[in-house]
């Protein structure tokens, strides 16, 4: 594909398999990409609906139609060989190959040892870290075929302050664990036509995780919407394969880079004038 004049490369009939992405920010992305004409599978569980999580892999898969991208909805498991080489193996057949993977999928239990049952902590390490591991290895052999690949993670700067692990030392392993990863690819493929960074907020986001935290409300108040990891996700994966990898990205620092000075419209509350809540890591 030609890059526009700005040296860009449109997402334009480029197939993106993304875990998770029935709702917030992973659904964001996808519609950002939709709206440039994108192919947009998603891998994720929820098949129907659920009394406290709106939205499901196929209501999702029908607003990226509606936004102008083309959507394959996949039900399953991240954590779940079988079921992400099944999402590979489709995706390829539907649309012809894999150029963006999104490691988007997550699981959140702020507790400690002694505290954190093993049950929770093996689905955070299973679905955070098995689940980046196994996508993006399943779909490397499809990435190198693209001209224009990237593996993009949603999570967080290594960051050595040891209070992420005072507060919350499992959560903080699993995270760290899926950056860890992904630059490990970055390293790896270092000199080829393929990118691999990790994203991670500025504030904190106003999605169904952090309004269970913190409660709707105050998360709104406090928080941004999904939009502004959406444009910044779209700022990332629309840059040349190879000429930004390796990197963790702040979605503020992204867009003051493309040339954004005013934030307000991505206030979840835009009433609100309560200072921002950083988000944890940094």
């Amino acid at each position: 594909m030609t890059p526009s004049a700005s040296g860009r490369l449109p997402l334009t009939g480029r197939t993106l398999l993304m875990s998770g992405g029935s709702r917030g920010i992973g659904l964001a992305i996808a519609l950002r990409a939709a709206r440039d004409g994108a192919n947009v599978a998603l891998l994720a569980k929820t098949d129907t609906p659920r009394p406290r999580l709106a939205g499901t892999v196929h209501t999702a898969a029908a607003e990226i139609e509606k936004a102008g991208g083309k959507a394959l909805p996949i039900v399953g498991d991240v954590r779940d060989e079988d079921d992400v080489r099944q999402a590979v193996e489709a995706t390829v057949e539907q649309f012809g190959g894999i150029d963006v993977v999104v490691n988007n999928a997550s699981a959140i239990t702020l507790q400690n040892p002694g505290e954190l049952p093993l049950k929770r902590y093996d689905l955070m390490m299973d679905v955070n870290v098995r689940g980046t591991f196994l996508l993006s290895s399943l779909a490397l052999p499809h990435l190198r075929a693209s001209g224009h690949a990237h593996v993009l993670t949603l999570s967080p700067p290594l960051n050595p302050d040891r209070r992420w692990l005072r507060d919350h030392a499992p959560y903080t392993v699993s995270k760290y664990g899926m950056t860890m990863l992904t630059l490990g690819i970055a390293e790896e493929h270092r000199g080829e036509s393929l990118s691999a960074n990790c994203l991670w907020p500025a504030t904190t986001i106003a999605t169904a995780a952090t309004a269970s935290l913190r409660g709707a409300d105050e998360a709104a108040r406090v928080s941004r919407t999904p939009q502004i990891m959406a444009d910044a996700a779209h700022a990332v994966l629309t840059r040349p394969a190879g000429d930004t990898t390796g990197h963790c990205l702040i979605d503020e620092d992204v867009l003051r880079g493309e040339g954004v000075t005013d934030f307000g419209a991505y206030r979840a509350d835009p009433d609100s004038d309560a200072a921002l809540r950083t988000d944890i890591f940094l």
